[in-house]
């Protein structure tokens, strides 16, 4: 029956079967503002690079990445979950495991040695991975990315976020702050 259909009319019906499953894929949720999602003590993930030190005990005291696993491996106690702790509740944790095994009392201290990367894509001079620094905005990420191309719409930038192990995006203005692990999408102006 759609064979004697003129042409525009069968294109026309395609478009609008296509545009109706396109609401039918499952969405992520919004990014609901980027400083309600930044506020809070920052939470660890894979790839962030702690410096852990136990007081009187040397061999104990390094720097230590978080694994794939969300995991980090020390000595004497092995693997303690680290993923989406802040660096008291791990601190807590290496504490505890210390204390219940190898030392009385144990005096641990923990701190961010160097943070998960951050990553740029889209219109900008040098799309990649690049180290995050405090205070870090979606300005100066694109800026360390080698700024916008000339087809780069400047004002607003697509960004996608891990809070609590739950993946958001949603568009920032260039001024807003980023965390360490965000992605962030500069799209091409229309005009």
């Amino acid at each position: 029956m759609l064979v004697n259909w003129p042409p525009l009319l069968r294109t026309l019906l395609l478009c609008a079967v296509l545009a109706g499953l396109g609401g039918c894929a499952g969405e992520r949720p919004p990014l609901a503002s980027a400083s309600a999602t930044v506020e809070g003590p920052y939470r660890l993930d894979s790839g962030d690079v702690l410096r852990v030190v136990v007081f009187d005990q040397p061999s104990l005291t390094n720097t230590y990445r978080v694994d794939q696993a969300g995991n980090v491996a020390l000595p004497l106690i092995g693997d303690v979950a680290a993923r989406n702790a802040t660096t008291d509740e791990l601190q807590a944790r290496i504490a505890q495991r210390l204390g219940s095994t190898v030392l009385r009392k144990p005096d641990v201290t923990i701190e961010v040695a160097n943070y998960r990367p951050f990553f740029v894509l889209g219109e900008v001079g040098a799309p990649g991975q690049y180290e995050y620094v405090p205070g870090m905005t979606a300005e100066t990420a694109i800026a360390a990315a080698g700024g916008f191309t000339a087809r780069a719409n400047e004002r607003t930038v697509r960004i996608s976020r891990t809070v609590d192990g739950k993946l958001y995006e949603g568009r920032i203005a260039v001024v807003q702050p980023i965390r360490p692990g965000d992605t962030i999408y500069v799209s091409e102006r229309l005009f």
